[in-house]
This record gives C-alpha cells, structure tokens and sequence, in this order.
C-alpha cells in the first residue's frame, strides 16, 4: 500500500516487514514476486535481528537509501574524459566495475594476495565520488582537501548504511585503498593505472 511517499510491502508470513523508500514510488501497487524476494534478501542481510520487525524495518531501508545515493555513481560521467570531449565517456560505476572484472578475471596473482578482497575494493575504491563527485588535479583542490571530503562523504555513507558489519568491510576497504597500505591496494591502483592507459578510442563503445 502507499502513503506519504512510502511503498510498504507486506511479505507473507507478515515478518519481515518492509518500508522501502521513495525509489520505489514508480513501482506497480502490487509487487511482482521478484520484488517481494529482492526485499525479503535486503532485509534479511541488513538485519542483526530477525526477529525484531522495527529493526528489520530500519534497515532495509538504510540498506535502499544508501543504494539509492549510489545511483548517482552510474550517471556521474569522470571528469578527467569529460575535459577531454571523450564521447559517451564512461561513467564512475562503469570505472569501478571493470576494475571490479579486471580484478576478478586477471591471471597469475601475486602470492599471498587475495583475489576476493581485490574485487570488493576495486568495487568500493571511488564510492564517495557518489557525494562529493569526480574530483581531478585540474580542479585545483589540495590532495589533504580531497582525502578530507572524500572521507566525510564516505562515512556520511556508512551511517547512512546503518552501520554494521558491510558498512565496516566498506570503509577498511576503501581506506585501505586510499592509503595504499595493503598488497592487495597496491595491486588494485596497477589495475586503475592499467584502465587508464588503455586507448580512449575504447570509451567511445560505451
């Protein structure tokens, strides 16, 4: 049913119950049963508490609002193309997922470095550009400035998750990242400078 802006779905047997978001305004008044799935997942990975349909409730609607900002990480041209009249350049999350399948595919990892971790960074390592955009040398702002805005957007981000345990995992793995203080960061910023070598004529296939 609607009401102030609000889908609430009520999944059969009654618990959980789920509040979702405006980002499901447009949806039909009843459900497709994808969609009831697709929000019973969310709640259950979000909740510590399964039996508590408040908690439960909460969550999953931190876990949609914090997707929600992360839409703006798919129509976020980077900039660096953009000033470069690259056409159809691609986007941040389009940077962030073939780094995430370069990770995933590439051969002969270093010993000891762990492939799964390197794809969940590579999936994570820009997430703060979602609030604070894709900021460039060009634009003129202090390497410390950025680190700063960036850090704020992403803990805005992990309160806005509700915290736990993936909003923990989010921010070791981007400050890893960020610091370049793990073997699997330091693999991960070779792939980024890899992507960036390649021949800009391959952006235009986007």
């Amino acid at each position: 049913m609607r009401g102030s802006g609000r889908l609430v779905v009520l999944v059969k047997p009654i618990k959980p119950l789920i509040i979702a978001s405006s980002l499901f305004q447009s949806l039909p008044t009843k459900p497709t049963t994808n969609f009831l799935k697709m929000s019973t997942i969310i709640t259950k990975a979000s909740s510590t508490d399964g039996n508590n349909d408040a908690a439960a409730a909460s969550h999953a609607s931190s876990a949609i609002d914090f997707l929600t900002l992360c839409h703006s990480l798919k129509v976020t041209k980077r900039t660096g193309w953009v000033r470069r009249g690259i056409e159809n350049p691609e986007s941040i999350a389009d940077h962030m997922y073939r780094m995430g399948l370069m990770a995933l595919i590439a051969l002969d990892f270093p010993p000891g470095v762990d492939r799964n971790k390197c794809v969940k960074m590579a999936i994570v390592h820009d997430i703060a550009e979602a609030i604070v955009g894709d900021i460039t040398p060009a634009d003129g702002v202090p390497k410390e400035e950025k680190s700063r805005r960036e850090r704020e957007a992403l803990d805005h981000m992990c309160k806005l998750l509700g915290g736990g345990v993936r909003a923990k995992e989010i921010s070791e793995l981007w400050m890893e990242y960020e610091e370049n203080s793990s073997p699997e960061a330091k693999l991960v910023k070779d792939f980024d400078k890899v992507l960036f070598s390649l021949p800009l004529k391959n952006l235009t296939h986007y």
